[in-house]
């Protein structure tokens, strides 16, 4: 997105030790893009919610974002704008924008099979008339330029019908493998030792 590397050494560090660098790799090619799929497109129309996480001067804050379906708007394919409603006056969010505009946003469902979408990008504070008539009752807007992928739902609780996930070890069951680690993009980097890895 602006030219950084999508893994640092710190990640690089915990890959290498297990094993996982490969994976990563390859995730990096085949799941991140640069404009927003179908599913995507979708998740996000209909999204109630949303989680974004800003920063300033290495302090981290994350908040929720909410609205009816179809607050969040996609303007470009590679582009989204949600209106900042009226609050609780702290502008946590839009203050830690106004200094550094890196922010990661997370979409999901919680049904207990629809993949999660991770989005990060740089975001930028719009007061102009016109953005402003296009979200009904924002105060302001936050337009983000975007990088995404999509992430794994599989230890998220199924809330719609009150179920756990299957997913999460537990004392006397093997965990079933999740889908995605039986597909051919991915099977032949699984990290050495992943029980689910073809022999």
């Amino acid at each position: 997105m602006d030219g950084r590397a999508f893994y640092h050494d710190g990640m690089r560090g915990w890959q290498d030790r297990f094993d996982g660098r490969r994976l990563a790799d390859r995730l990096d090619q085949v799941t991140k893009h640069a404009a927003f799929t179908d599913d995507d497109r979708a998740l996000i129309a209909g999204a109630p919610f949303f989680f974004i996480a800003s920063a300033h001067d290495g302090y981290v804050d994350c908040s929720i974002k909410a609205g009816d379906p179809g607050f969040v708007r996609i303007i470009e394919p590679n582009v989204i704008e949600y209106p900042e409603y009226d609050g609780n006056s702290q502008y946590r969010t839009l203050g830690n924008i106004a200094r550094s505009p890196a922010v990661g946003l997370l979409f999901m469902k919680f049904d207990g099979k629809s993949y999660k979408l991770r989005v990060n990008g740089r975001a930028t504070i719009h007061d102009d008339v016109e953005t402003l008539k296009a979200h009904h009752g924002a105060k302001l807007v936050v337009r983000i330029v975007c990088e995404m992928y999509p992430n794994c739902p599989r230890y998220a609780p199924n809330l719609v019908d009150g179920t756990p996930s299957l997913y999460p070890p537990r004392p006397g069951a093997p965990s079933p493998a999740p889908e995605w680690k039986s597909m051919e993009i991915v099977a032949d980097v699984l990290p050495a030792g992943d029980p689910h890895r073809p022999v």
